[in-house]
């Protein structure tokens, strides 16, 4: 799944192309609108949390710190006498865990306090009334979605395209 972005100028617009991309068998899950603070979207698919803010890299990047910090500890928890290897492994596993868990709650909770990276680049444009829409498509599909949209916007540009998107979101 490739996750591209496009700023709309209006609500109306926005609507015939969300109509248009579940036609094209794109699922409402799979479409984001996110606009300025205070405006109604009324029946279209607003982005949540985890598309607004940075929260899944930000976890992603405190698992591999936390388990790495973990590790370190459990090596100098294990060099230091007296110590077996069985229980060794044991403290190696456990505090590698820990800092994994410790580091993904940690990051996720930065996460949810900053905006997401890949759409701040647009927040002027948001804030002057236009709607990023964010959809997520099959690799192959990407073109054929640019399109679609493009024939009811002639003008817009596919202003980004995320190489991967986590699947769960």
């Amino acid at each position: 799944m490739r996750r591209i972005y496009f700023l709309v100028p209006d609500i109306t617009t926005t609507k015939k192309i969300v109509e248009d991309l579940l036609l094209q068998k794109i699922e409402e899950k799979h479409i984001h609108v996110i606009a300025k603070r205070g405006t109604p979207l009324e029946d279209l698919p607003e982005a949540n949390l985890l598309q607004k803010t940075d929260f899944i890299p930000a976890v992603e990047q405190g698992v591999a710190l936390g388990g790495a910090t973990g590790l370190l500890a459990g090596l100098v928890a294990v060099a230091l006498p007296p110590a077996s290897t069985v229980i060794a492994g044991g403290v190696l596993l456990a505090t590698t865990l820990a800092g994994a868990g410790v580091g993904s709650w940690f990051g996720g909770m930065v996460g949810m306090s900053v905006g997401n990276r890949q759409i701040k680049e647009f927040e002027d444009a948001i804030e002057a009334g236009k709607l990023l829409v964010l959809v997520d498509v099959p690799t192959d599909r990407v073109a054929e979605i640019e399109d679609r949209v493009k024939q009811h916007l002639p003008q817009v540009e596919v202003e980004q395209t995320e190489p991967r998107v986590p699947s769960f979101p």
